[in-house]
């Protein structure tokens, strides 16, 4: 029954995010604060909360989405560290945090999660990320990135 139930983006990813594009598993969404390139995969399965809830063939889809997102992060933003997380303590939905880091942005080396700044991006902000991102990433994705 679980399976033929749809799935919803959580209303406080929804709030917080700006839509990027679907991947073979996952949503890729922008938080929108510009203080920090933060990007979440969620991926697009009914009632998640854990890694370990997905089959394994969806696990790896994951693993490699994680991967090319980590990739196009390091080639966009060239951080100095990339922080990769699934926390779900306040937004249980399965999400998986990839954030680029750099020792001079404005929580560094804590969480960026410490501080409540945001700053939003404007329009044109956003449609320049998607361009980058749409001219790296293949639209549509095929069985896997490759």
């Amino acid at each position: 029954m679980a399976n033929q139930e749809i799935f919803t983006l959580d209303p406080r990813l929804e709030n917080d995010t700006i839509f990027i594009k679907d991947l073979k598993l996952s949503k890729l969404l922008l938080m929108n604060n510009k203080l920090y390139p933060w990007f979440i995969l969620v991926p697009k399965k009914y009632n998640i909360t854990e890694i370990i809830d997905l089959t394994s063939s969806e696990q790896q889809i994951l693993l490699s989405e994680i991967n090319q997102i980590s990739t196009l992060l390091q080639k966009i933003y060239n951080p100095y560290k990339l922080n990769i997380a699934a926390l779900g303590n306040v937004v249980s939905q399965l999400h998986i945090h990839l954030i680029a880091r750099y020792k001079n942005d404005i929580t560094f080396p804590k969480p960026v999660w410490i501080d409540d700044r945001k700053e939003f991006y404007s329009e044109k902000e956003i449609l320049d990320i998607k361009k980058k991102i749409i001219d790296i990433i293949p639209f549509p994705i095929g069985n896997c990135f490759r």
